[in-house]
């Protein structure tokens, strides 16, 4: 007996069967557990794995385990250090990438929006931002001196290439009908600009922002291992001297954990007051 073809619409018990199997299984899976539980069952998967390679290694000076680096957290806590440390790092990562991001927006709207100043700007921005803001510490010290003043400079660095070239970017890529259609109706040029451009390009400062965020992490914690007397990076890069690989363990998973922080921070307050843009973080 020969298949007869299904026509467009019709009903396929296969066709339903595997789409039952594709969508239902994921959907009733987490329906389940529930995110939560499967982000417990995660942390006890890499937990596992720590203790099991802690106890390979065998040598808590090259890899500690868990337990031992929480007692590492703990002496931390009770001198003072790591609550002293975290403040420190996050003072100088927001203000430099507020600092930063104040700058990197406008200037990237004025390279998009004007055509003479992308071409006079943007070589030079094409140019710096692939010198690594850690290149200019030395400089940055020169200048500035070992004060709070030269690692927000960096930040400061870090954040306004990438933003305004995210900036820019979002401006380039306005559909051209729309700021077309607008005009047609009486808009002007500033109107379309506030009507249009700007929440066409909200999505790609967003995003501009949050790869800012990441870097200047990276920025701060850098400067602090060379030039610095307090902050994350100078704890971890400090533990070393006295072999406490259980601090330098604490620093690591503290960076982590403000990253998580600050994203869900940020994420949050996208979704609260810009969600009329459709930005999706």
């Amino acid at each position: 007996m020969s298949d007869v073809p299904t026509e467009l619409g019709a009903y396929s018990p296969a066709a339903e069967s595997t789409s039952e199997m594709e969508r239902g299984l994921p959907r009733w899976t987490i329906g389940m557990l529930g995110r939560p539980v499967l982000l417990v069952v995660s942390l006890l998967v890499a937990l596992g794995l720590w203790v099991l390679i802690a106890r390979i290694v065998a040598q808590p000076v090259f890899f500690p385990s868990p337990l031992q680096t929480w007692r590492g957290a703990v002496d931390l806590i009770h001198q003072g250090l790591l609550q002293k440390s975290i403040e420190m790092s996050m003072m100088r990562i927001l203000i430099g990438w507020v600092i930063g991001c104040s700058v990197g927006i406008p200037l990237g709207f004025a390279m998009g929006r004007v055509l003479v100043v992308r071409l006079l700007v943007e070589p030079y921005v094409e140019f710096f931002r692939f010198v690594p803001p850690i290149a200019f510490l030395t400089l940055a010290v020169t200048w500035f001196g070992l004060g709070e003043t030269a690692k927000v400079v960096l930040i400061v660095w870090t954040t306004l290439f990438i933003v305004a070239i995210s900036t820019m970017i979002g401006v380039l890529n306005v559909d051209e009908h729309k700021l077309e259609a607008a005009r047609s109706l009486g808009a002007n040029e500033l109107q379309v600009f506030r009507t249009v451009t700007i929440p066409a390009a909200v999505p790609h400062i967003v995003t501009g922002m949050k790869l800012a965020m990441g870097n200047s992490f990276m920025t701060v914690v850098s400067a602090e291992m060379i030039a610095a007397s307090s902050g994350v990076g100078w704890l971890i890069f400090n533990s070393r001297l006295y072999l406490l690989t259980s601090w330098i363990f604490v620093g690591i998973l503290s960076l982590g954990l403000l990253g998580l922080a600050t994203d869900l921070v940020f994420r949050t307050i996208v979704r609260l007051f810009l969600r009329r843009y459709s930005v999706k973080v």
